[in-house]
């Protein structure tokens, strides 16, 4: 446990050295939340008919998990490992289990701070309504949310070959989720196949859990079980995956 924590910390400060890193972790979400409240003006959207700000921050807030847990972590990893970094790094005592878990841990605390980032602007900006009593809720979604999706990003940095491949495979992977999940726009907006597609994959599920805990009227009980479930069983799949066919050995030296 203590060699998990020097690696987590390690994990931590790597990340906040890297300029470019925080600042689109950080500033992209609420780069979003102030350009969609900004275009529909506070106004009533969604299928509850909240306004704009209590729709979009549980959006962008899962953004912001999927941004730190699942893009970051796929494209990071896949560098380190065509570069030769992780197979240095496993040569070292530091077990491989230590380094995979602590890569996921820090991408934990960096969601999760990006999101209350997202939600206290929400808050202090625009008005959105935040239930002490509901916070639980809420930190469990971004916890479940968190895990899952860097078990994800582990299981698709196997499928992406090179380096410069990665960014537009998460891109291509993440941006229409983002439009039919919820995220960008409403779901009474699209149409009835995408709506079901999207309930599929567990983007919307992780925003509908969100959501339940920052909606108005939110209390302690305010959990989505089902959906984190779905969410859960994702992150186990691609923990299996990543099982299977993680290499710490660029692609290049191992075909």
């Amino acid at each position: 446990m203590r060699m998990l924590a020097h690696q987590t910390r390690y994990e931590l400060l790597t990340f906040v050295r890297n300029r470019q890193g925080p600042f689109f972790t950080v500033a992209l979400p609420v780069i979003f939340l102030v350009i969609f409240v900004g275009v529909f003006g506070n106004n009533r959207v969604g299928p509850e008919h909240v306004k704009a700000s209590t729709y979009y921050v549980p959006g962008i807030a899962a953004l912001a998990i999927l941004s730190a847990a699942f893009a970051n972590l796929a494209i990071s990893i896949t560098a380190q490992r065509e570069l030769g970094i992780l197979k240095r790094r496993r040569a070292t005592p530091v077990s491989a289990s230590v380094l995979v878990a602590a890569r996921a841990l820090s991408a934990l605390a960096i969601g999760v701070v990006v999101m209350a980032v997202v939600i206290a602007i929400g808050s202090l900006a625009y008005g959105v309504h935040l239930n002490s009593s509901a916070l639980p809720a809420v930190a469990l979604a971004a916890v479940i949310g968190s895990l899952a999706f860097a078990c994800l990003g582990y299981a698709l940095s196997t499928a992406i070959s090179a380096a410069d491949a990665a960014q537009p495979v998460v891109l291509a992977t993440t941006l229409p989720l983002y439009f039919i999940s919820g995220v960008f726009i409403p779901s009474v907006r699209l149409p009835s196949f995408l709506a079901h597609v999207a309930e599929v994959f567990p983007v919307q599920h992780l925003v509908v859990a969100i959501r339940a805990g920052l909606a108005p009227g939110a209390h302690a009980s305010s959990v989505a079980w089902g959906d984190l479930g779905v969410i859960a069983a994702w992150g186990a799949v691609g923990l299996a995956l990543a099982l299977a066919r993680f290499s710490w050995e660029p692609r290049a030296a191992t075909t």
